[in-house]
């Protein structure tokens, strides 16, 4: 797997290609999933780190919904980085259904159809499910309360037929790692309060 170093590398060559938000919020989730990682122990925090830092690497190639997915394993793969190619497919969907996903389906029909079959059989671990998490809590300068950031999303995307079976995944997700760590996620991380309390209008 790449290095951190080889990771922050890949990120700035990322932002010189398409400046944004994603950069920042990358790197909130890459400093979140390693400070839950430490926590609990049995996670490589630097494993965790350069997954989180590059799960949406695939914004590199422009301002695009569910092909940021696609790109971002595309471009792992040529590096046979095979275990961030997984991730950058797998952030988006705690629940393993390709039709679960907040946003447009820019991809062919070619695409969809291997994004839908790699989702449905991944047999999911513990790294897969840190940066599910962090994405979903991670903001570009820090984290919120998960809550938040699902409203932000209804916000932007509306209520759609699959969203509270979402917001659970997600709210299960956070209550399986304060139990890992033993102790609320939320005391590990930085600006959680700062951040939460920011109005969403």
């Amino acid at each position: 797997m790449l290095s951190p170093q080889e990771a922050e590398r890949e990120l700035s060559i990322g932002a010189k290609l398409n400046p944004g938000p994603w950069i920042k919020h990358s790197m909130s989730v890459g400093l979140n999933a390693k400070l839950i990682a430490d926590k609990i122990g049995i996670l490589d925090g630097n494993q965790a780190y350069v997954m989180g830092l590059l799960h949406d690497i695939g914004r590199r190639e422009g301002t695009k919904s569910i092909m940021h997915t696609i790109d971002g394993y595309d471009y792992m793969m040529s590096l046979n980085q095979e275990e961030i190619a997984r991730i950058c497919l797998t952030h988006s969907y705690p629940i393993q259904d390709v039709n679960t996903f907040f946003g447009k389906f820019d991809c062919t029909e070619e695409q969809k159809a291997f994004l839908s079959c790699f989702i449905k059989n991944a047999v999911y671990d513990d790294y897969d499910r840190l940066i599910q998490l962090c994405d979903a809590i991670s903001l570009p300068n820090g984290a919120c309360i998960i809550e938040k950031r699902l409203i932000d999303v209804a916000l932007r995307h509306g209520l759609l037929g699959f969203t509270l079976d979402k917001w659970k995944a997600f709210l299960g997700l956070k209550n399986y790692f304060d139990k890992l760590c033993d102790c609320n996620i939320y005391t590990l991380l930085p600006n959680v309060i700062e951040n939460s309390y920011d109005s969403l209008l």
